[in-house]
């Protein structure tokens, strides 16, 4: 009885260590990825930024077409770098358990239509139609992550495409509905393209796999895609399966749990036109959002300093620069101290002398007030809120979209300036008086029209 106790207490102490091992492994991988997101997305800044600018520039027009050749391709190339890193940190995610996905109401037909009106444009440079049906009896709503779903969607679709040179794409959607079973919606994407052999299709939703190494070659890509969006299926209650004739094309069919379909009105093979509403194009992301205020920008990178500083002034801030946490610190109590507090900090959160974190709680803990976003490189799970805990109000990442990052300032902006109109009536009748002097901002003027919702 001695011995047998005693050789459990062995066999759970290497139990014990073991699981320590696996657990250091899994942080130093994470620590990893989210380094390698970081280094990656920061040089990645400058040269999407600064492409993006040069082609807005009218007189590209008058030059070369090579030239606009060459600075499609650079965009191209670094979209693609950034879809790749993406990925990797998707599927890190997904491994470490620490992915999550949400189940709320959304439209089916809706989902099919955004992706598909996404994906015409890269169908239409291969002259290959990309059509869509819906069978009988869509449900108008079913409860998925809709941002998941369209995940799958582009990936697949986006495969298709890519492998078929001649004859067509299909999308068709049904609903499953077995006995004793619950209700699945099914899509199925159909190509005409160079299609799998049996040994090829048996390991193609393996990490880094594709079903041959020359597609690599001739067509790009890693293989991630097909293994992300297999175990976004299973996530979200379904699977992909597929069937596949070399040569002859493949169809990759998906399927995702519905929920509870009870009074939910069904869709009699609803179409893209008619269906769905779709709203009219707003104007509210244009990168012209009017920006009339004072901005502290801390960025240690020359190259990010001249894009953001530039973004910035074309939209009509002002905007002073420092080059790490400390001088942000000084410069913004310095301009509170003066009357002349800036409208809004923003912080990356990786310089050296002091970080962006440690800025950032420094000014919280002397009392200051004012607008801090956070704008960093680090994009993995959980980082927004380590921002926000050190006391960001907002939180943008690296590589910027010019008019997403322009909107995303002019609303922060804007919401804090209706907090202080609404915070000076109540504070001047509180004290008999005048309201006193905030740190929030009173140079900025915003056209309220501009500026997006939340």
């Amino acid at each position: 009885m001695k011995g047998t106790v005693e050789a459990l207490e062995s066999a759970y102490r290497t139990l014990e260590e073991l699981y320590q091992i696996a657990e250091s492994a899994t942080q130093a991988k994470s620590q990893f990825l989210a380094n390698m997101s970081h280094e990656i997305r920061t040089p990645l800044t400058a040269i999407l930024g600064f492409t993006e600018i040069l082609l807005g520039d009218p007189s590209l027009e008058q030059g070369p077409p090579e030239r606009v050749d060459a600075l499609l391709t650079i965009q191209r190339n670094g979209k693609y770098l950034l879809e790749l890193i993406n990925d990797i940190l998707d599927l890190s995610k997904i491994e470490a358990g620490k992915l999550e996905v949400e189940c709320i109401a959304c439209s089916p037909v809706q989902i099919v239509y955004d992706v598909v009106s996404l994906m015409r444009v890269r169908a239409a440079a291969k002259n290959l139609p990309l059509n869509v049906r819906f069978a009988d009896n869509i449900p108008a709503t079913i409860h998925t992550d809709p941002v998941r779903l369209r995940q799958i969607l582009i990936n697949l679709i986006g495969n298709a495409i890519k492998f078929t040179e001649a004859g067509e794409v299909r999308v068709e959607t049904r609903l499953v509905q077995e006995q004793e079973r619950p209700s699945m919606l099914q899509i199925d994407v159909i190509d005409t393209g160079i299609g799998l052999s049996v040994e090829h299709v048996a390991r193609l939703f393996q990490p880094f796999s594709q079903a041959d190494s020359s597609a690599t070659r001739k067509y790009g890509g890693t293989g991630l895609g097909l293994a992300i969006s297999k175990r976004l299926a299973e996530m979200l209650g379904g699977d992909i399966t597929l069937q596949s004739v070399l040569g002859r094309g493949s169809t990759f069919s998906v399927t995702i749990a519905v929920g509870d379909l009870t009074g939910v009105p069904m869709l009699e093979s609803p179409s893209l036109e008619t269906a769905v509403s779709r709203p009219a194009p707003s104007s509210t992301l244009s990168s012209a959002v009017p920006l009339q205020c004072r901005i502290l920008l801390a960025e240690d990178g020359p190259d990010n300093q001249r894009l953001i500083r530039f973004i910035l002034e074309k939209a009509g801030a002002r905007v002073t620069i420092v080059e790490n946490g400390q001088e942000a610190v000084e410069a913004a109590l310095a301009a509170r101290e003066r009357g002349e507090p800036f409208d809004l900090l923003l912080m990356d959160m990786q310089m050296p002398v002091m970080d962006g974190y440690t800025a950032t709680a420094r000014l919280r803990e002397v009392g200051y007030a004012g607008l801090i976003v956070a704008l960093t490189a680090h994009a993995m799970e959980g980082d927004d809120l380590k921002c926000r805990d050190a006391g960001c109000d907002g939180y943008l990442t690296k590589p910027i979209e010019r008019a997403k990052f322009l909107a995303t300032i002019a609303r922060l902006l804007a919401d804090r300036q209706i907090l202080a109109d609404q915070a000076a009536p109540a504070m001047s009748q509180s004290d008999g008086g005048e309201a006193p002097k905030l740190d929030t901002p009173t140079s900025c003027d915003i056209d309220q029209t501009m500026t997006p919702k939340a």
